[in-house]
């Protein structure tokens, strides 16, 4: 990709309070259920973009809708 990622950052100005109302507390899955995430949501989110940046043939066909072809293909 030859445009700079951080260039392709848009930020927003946030509502008061907007985050913490989405915020997720996981405790009762770890105590109850044993659940440990194999990433946390800095690795987590650092793969996803690595993974876009990576297929951009992927999301592109999303975006122009040719991926619709491929599915109309593959489950005639």
């Amino acid at each position: 990709m030859a445009q700079n990622t951080e260039s392709l950052i848009t930020y927003v100005k946030g509502r008061l309070d907007h985050d913490r109302r989405y915020a997720i507390d996981a405790t009762k899955t770890n105590n109850e259920l044993s659940y440990q995430p194999k990433e946390s949501f800095e690795t987590g989110i650092a793969k996803t973009v690595a993974w876009y940046l990576n297929n951009e043939a992927w999301w592109q066909s999303v975006m122009d809708g040719s991926y619709q072809n491929w599915i109309a293909t593959q489950y005639k």
